[in-house]
């Protein structure tokens, strides 16, 4: 399935989905594990490292997001690319200055459709779901 969104900053990548129907604090995880901490959370214990952050938005003043961003790729736990419902200014330019690949509005609420460990491709504006394997250079 293919769904068009809008690419913000950052490259063509792909990696498992981590998916979350609560908005995000970055500075909530753990830089060195890259475990989110927040309780009654969706993402409560799990991971952030390396995955591809499916989220409704960001929470949190723009000093703690970006702090928490910057605190976990210096600990190479960031994920590799948020997809978000809605990106505001303060998760945006955390994502710029962090280097996270970030996209957002997409036509369909991904946090609705997509389950932990879908594989996404995103490639431009579309985001491809479920084709592990698929070539980026097509």
């Amino acid at each position: 399935m293919r769904v068009r969104a809008k690419k913000l900053f950052g490259g063509d990548i792909e990696g498992e989905a981590l998916v979350s129907r609560d908005p995000i604090n970055f500075y909530l995880a753990d830089p060195e594990t890259g475990v989110y901490l927040e309780k009654n959370h969706s993402l409560g214990g799990k991971s952030l490292s390396g995955k591809v952050l499916i989220i409704p938005s960001g929470k949190g003043s723009s000093v703690v997001q970006l702090d928490g961003l910057y605190q976990l790729a210096r600990h190479n736990n960031a994920p590799r690319a948020v997809i978000a419902n809605v990106a505001d200014a303060v998760l945006v330019s955390a994502c710029v200055v962090v280097g996270v690949t970030l996209v957002h509005k997409p036509e369909k609420d991904l946090t609705r459709i997509l389950r932990d460990g879908d594989w996404v491709i995103i490639k431009g504006d579309d985001i491809i779901l479920g084709e592990r394997n698929a070539v980026l250079d097509h």
